[in-house]
């Protein structure tokens, strides 16, 4: 027998991995000698016998290719929303990946709104759904989670996470330390500084809900077919070029169908380039031992203790130990035919667990191992799930890559999977899971990263050894970094600038007053041989924000927001995208997408949205009207007949990208009072209200160079956009900094335009606006041509929602009292909880902190503005609740003077 403590004796002299030459990848084979703490799994039912349990059909309406976790629920979930001709094909045996020897861990919350209804409803497939339709036990166990804070900071977090959980009726407490050795007698308390205790968290067992699963699903008519390896996809290019699903090769017949779904976990990036899909996702060990029986562990709750970065998983009357470290083993050589296998587990590796392990359940010093569990997982770029349809292949759909949390997202994931299959879209908000790679800044990734490998590489192993960290709201990465740079990076990097990574992009955060702090290589956290950097000053300010107050640089922030209030600030934002809607049937096109009337005359700017079938947003942005240019010019091209250019775009249906040639000049945004002055300065052009009105622009010059000046501002300043070729930014940039230093100009970044935005009440994407949200529900009715008679997508939608009523509303909130909130705080009405804040920040001009939030009548009935204005507000923040005024116009300039040049 082994004990925990003899192995940690034995492995502590040994030289630490990071210190050692050790290659990224284990060099050990794998083996199917190792032992899962499962009574039952599915390999004991057979193995792969080389004929299929049955024979692939000749056609199939969905083909879904992976029988575990993902590919099970979204199966099953076809089936059950009435798809007939479903097949599910297995290489092997159902669950014989990943799936096989996952913990099965459920925790209810998290920090997103999603992933906690995501969450509820894998809870209530495998809790109630399945035993009612089947008569099965899924292994289902509700033995409660317990969260371990050892700091002040993590403590908050959890606070965070009990007041959404609120919100969605998910019970939670936060205990004392005594409180918790109540709960669980066997625990160390003397490091903690509380806990939060979820008492309806549980582990699955995976064997039995997958087996459930697919007898359910065979029972709603799909087809589940076991030892049929995938060996190739066809793939046909329609009449308009486009690249189309045709059929499913296997080694015992072709499928001919119009979807494949791609659930192949470690093996989907394999599986996607027998489509030419890119799937961006690494493989890696992931290990747990499993422990002797340990007297007084029955029944006590599932523990995570995030700081040691380990987790206690209840295993009968003994305990799966296991964690997520620094230097895990990446599998550089996915084989085909590894199946209910197992790696040796690398004791150097694994030590780092035990002693967090040991500090919290000390009798596990003197607990003997009674196996190892190491096998594959797949870690995705940033930490969430790869989903939907892939933009090179129409019809392949992806529901892989989920970071050791497939069996927990599996059901309400595959759910959402189906959705989109069947309706072209999820029902949720699934924008951080969605893979498309459309040439837009604000999409997931962009396709020059996706195959990139060094940067896959480099930010899933981030993710990896993150897992546990805890999420700040303003927390950035430090893999993968300075891939996307504009031409002012370099010029903004010497004043002082502290970037974020969006979407590859580089682009300004804040400005610090201490000199550059440019983003270093990625240091593996100095792991794998690679050196630590030592004085680190980007890592060190991002450090200062590992906080849920108010950053040190607060007042730095606010001195940007102020001075573009009260005097002069310049905003890079190059990383605006900016498109062109060219064609005969331009016009027709943009009444169809945009849901405001477009057709003005050329010069002309409109804000409006990009709505789908059911009235959600999918976009908002400014359309501009353009003529045409000179052969070869950035900022207008030549073409024939009447076209319209969105003028930025944070996000684009895909649906428009048939109409659009990319084009990006860069943007520098000029903003605030004395921008007229300054820039009459630079261009050459009248800057007055009459002859340059706001939402207008126009092609002109700027330090000799041909710039289109926008007058526009997301601040709620009287401002001007100056759209700048790539060539000519840095002087561009030169001339207005020089012609703006005698009137006190500034840099400022994206955290200024976040408050200042939020102050003047302009929508935020993905924040404030989703998918899932209307105009209406957002206060962006005046987005709508429902004036008119021209059809766009979506008015059907938006139209009789009209008329029931709006159920739910966007809210502006304001705190007397100067707390930080950034977003997640449960909304109370009258000692209710009506909703949760989407965004929140401070604004300096109000001097108050502003949150938005959409809210509900309890009672089920409409949102009308005179029951926004009748209610008693509060917003709890980490558990305790504040005063709030409820706001049905912006608190700063209701009334829209200061853009329009009127102080």
């Amino acid at each position: 027998m082994s004990y925990i403590s003899r192995a940690w004796r034995a492995a502590a002299p040994l030289p630490a991995p990071w210190r050692s030459p050790r290659p990224f990848s284990s060099a050990s084979a794998p083996t199917a000698k190792k032992s899962v703490p499962y009574q039952k799994t599915l390999q004991e039912e057979g193995a792969g016998s080389g004929e299929p349990s049955r024979a692939p059909p000749a056609s199939a309406q969905v083909v879904v290719v992976g029988g575990g976790s993902l590919g099970c629920q979204t199966t099953y979930h076809l089936a059950k929303m009435g798809v007939s001709g479903v097949v599910l094909l297995e290489r092997d045996r159902l669950t014989s990946g990943t799936t096989w020897h996952t913990a099965g861990l459920l925790w209810q919350l998290r920090p997103s709104d999603v992933e906690v209804e995501l969450l509820a409803h894998t809870r209530d497939v495998v809790s109630r759904d399945l035993p009612a339709e089947t008569g099965l036990h899924t292994g289902w166990v509700e033995n409660g989670g317990l969260f371990i804070a050892s700091n002040k900071q993590r403590l908050d977090e959890y606070k965070r996470l009990m007041s959404l959980g609120k919100v969605y009726g998910v019970e939670s407490h936060v205990l004392t330390p005594s409180q918790t050795k109540d709960l669980y007698p066997l625990m160390n308390i003397d490091d903690l500084y509380g806990t939060l205790y979820v008492p309806k968290d549980g582990t699955m067992d995976p064997a039995g809900t997958c087996s459930t699963l697919a007898r359910a699903a065979t029972a709603r008519g799909a087809t589940i077919i076991e030892n049929c390896p995938v060996t190739g996809i066809q793939v046909r290019t329609d009449d308009f070029g486009v690249k189309r699903v045709h059929a499913v090769e296997t080694a015992h017949g072709t499928i001919q169908t119009p979807c494949v779904v791609n659930c192949a976990g470690v093996w989907a990036r394999a599986l996607g380039r027998l489509a030419g899909v890119h799937v961006p996702l690494v493989a890696m060990h992931h290990a747990y031992v499993v422990t002797e029986r340990i007297e007084g562990i029955q029944n006590m709750p599932n523990v995570r203790d995030h700081d040691a970065s380990v987790y206690l998983r209840l295993q009968g009357d003994a305990l799966s130990v296991g964690g997520y470290e620094s230097n895990p083993i990446f599998w550089e050589e996915v084989s085909e035919k590894f199946a209910f296998g197992l790696f040796d587990l690398d004791w150097d590796v694994f030590m780092q667990h035990i002693e967090g392990a040991v500090n919290r359940v000390p009798v596990l010093e003197k607990t003997g191992i009674k196996s190892t569990v190491c096998g594959p997982e797949s870690f995705t770029a940033d930490h969430k799930p790869l989903m939907g349809e892939a933009p090179e292949v129409r019809g392949f759909f992806l529901g892989c890559g989920f970071n050791s949390a497939g069996m927990m997202l599996g059901g309400g994931c595959g759910r959402e999977l189906a959705h989109w299959i069947i309706h072209g879209r999820p029902e949720k908000d699934m924008y951080g899971y969605d893979i498309r790679q459309i040439p837009l800044p604000s999409r997931r990734f962009h396709h020059s990263l996706t195959n990139n490998n060094r940067w896959i590489r480099e930010r899933s192993h981030e993710s990896y050894a993150k897992n546990y960290s805890v999420v700040f709201p303003h927390d950035e990465p430090l893999a993968g970094r300075n891939v996307r740079k504009d031409p002012l990076h370099e010029e903004l990097l010497r004043q002082g600038c502290v970037f974020q990574e969006r979407h590859g992009w580089e682009r300004p955060g804040w400005f610090s007053p201490g000199g550059a702090a440019p983003v270093l290589d990625y240091d593996y956290y100095g792991a794998y041989g690679h050196q630590r950097h030592g004085d680190y000053t980007y890592n060190r300010l991002l450090g200062d924000e590992y906080t849920f107050d108010f950053p040190p640089h607060h007042d730095i922030i606010k001195k940007e927001c102020l001075t573009c209030r009260n005097a002069l600030a310049l905003f890079d934002m190059s990383y605006f995208g900016k498109f062109y809607l060219v064609g005969p049937e331009a016009t027709k096109a943009a009444d169809w997408l945009f849901s405001a009337d477009v057709s003005k005359a050329p010069g002309s700017t409109v804000y409006t949205c990009m709505l789908n079938r059911r009235g959600g947003v999918e976009s908002d942005l400014t359309v501009s009207r353009i003529s045409p240019g000179a052969p070869g010019s950035p900022l207008a091209p030549a073409f024939e007949g009447k076209t319209l250019s969105p003028g930025k775009l944070w996000l684009c249906s895909p649906t428009i990208l048939q109409f659009i040639i990319t084009e990006c000049p860069h943007c520098a945004t000029l903003l605030f009072s004395h921008s007229r002055v300054v820039l009459q300065e630079v261009l050459d052009t009248d800057l007055s209200n009459e002859a340059f009105p706001f939402s207008t622009h126009k092609i002109t010059t700027a330090a000799g160079c041909q710039v289109r000046a926008m007058r526009l501002s997301f601040v709620g300043e009287m401002g001007w956009e100056l759209h700048v070729p790539r060539a000519d930014c840095v002087k561009v940039y030169r001339a207005v900094m020089q012609a703006g230093a005698r009137h006190g100009i500034a840099n400022a970044g994206y955290r200024a335009i976040d408050s200042l935005s939020i102050e003047k009440g302009y929508r935020h994407w993905h924040a404030d606006l989703r998918p899932d949200d209307t105009p209406l529900e957002a206060g962006l009715a005046f987005t709508c041509k429902l004036k008119s008679s021209i059809p766009f997508l979506g008015r059907e939608a938006v139209e009789a929602q009209k008329a029931k009523g709006i159920f739910r509303r966007l809210v502006c909130f304001t705190t007397e009292e100067k707390v930080p909130m950034f977003g997640l705080e449960a909304v109370w009405r009258d000692g209710k909880v009506v909703g949760h804040i989407r965004r929140a920040d401070f604004g300096f001009a109000i001097d108050k902190t502003i949150a938005y939030g959409y809210i509900r009548d309890p009672a089920g009935g409409p949102v009308s503005l005179d029951f926004v204005k009748s209610g008693s507000y509060e917003l709890e923040r980490m558990g305790m609740t504040f005063p709030a005024r409820a706001h049905t116009k912006s608190p700063f300039d209701p009334d829209n003077k200061r853009v329009k040049g009127f102080y």
